[in-house]
């Protein structure tokens, strides 16, 4: 299956610009005394040396070497076309041209031979700005397992039953003399035969004279 060629205007662009520096160059050669192929043989000479100051600069990098080269080389082109442009008279050139032509294979050589041969040391490189490294990712930290809280104690201690109240203590008994229990029961029978009721102990306490203790405990013997 053929491809189809289809118009780049980058590429019309450099053949056009090629093809017309490649005549200026021709030109100004023979203008300076260079008949025949060795007029074509400049611009030939000037565009090889700029490719090849190019290529090393995109091979290893900036260097001072390629720069200058490649610097020798684009005045030269830039040179022939702005030469041919009028502002010299290339009937009769200038000694200062006729020179530059003829020391041009010269200088071309060594420049082509030091492109060719010449390591790039690494102080006659340009320096270039590292790019900023990317950051470091942050690592995973995993979260400290939390303790878990001990049951308090007031839930792990199975509940005591609560324990029924005691009953209060009896008061212990009152002594109470012989006598005064047999006093009292006189009373007692004289309220009884007078009322006909048994007597209180508010009203035995107030016949006798005692403390109620005693009155209650009289009271409970008379019972």
């Amino acid at each position: 299956m053929t491809r189809s060629i289809r118009p780049d205007a980058v590429l019309i662009q450099a053949v056009i610009a090629g093809a017309l520096s490649f005549a200026h160059l021709h030109d100004l050669a023979a203008a300076a005394g260079q008949t025949g192929w060795k007029a074509w043989a400049y611009p030939i000479s000037v565009d090889l040396l700029l490719v090849a100051a190019w290529r090393r600069l995109r091979s290893d990098g900036p260097s001072r070497l390629a720069w200058c080269w490649f610097l020798v080389a684009l005045v030269a082109s830039l040179g022939a076309n702005v030469a041919t442009a009028g502002f010299l008279d290339l009937a009769n050139p200038p000694a200062l041209l006729r020179l530059g032509v003829a020391g041009w294979p010269a200088l071309a050589f060594l420049g082509g031979t030091l492109l060719a041969h010449s390591p790039t040391p690494a102080g006659d490189r340009v320096p270039v700005p590292p790019a900023p490294a990317a950051p470091a990712p942050a690592p995973d930290i995993e979260p400290e397992p939390t303790p878990a809280a001990e049951p308090s104690a007031a839930l792990t201690t199975e509940e005591t039953p609560a324990l029924p109240a005691p009953a209060p203590a009896a008061a212990p008994a009152v002594p109470v003399p012989p006598a005064l229990v047999a006093h009292a029961r006189k009373v007692a029978d004289e309220h009884r035969a007078r009322t006909g009721q048994e007597i209180d102990p508010g009203a035995l306490r107030a016949r006798l004279g005692v403390p109620p203790a005693i009155a209650d405990a009289i009271a409970t013997q008379l019972a």
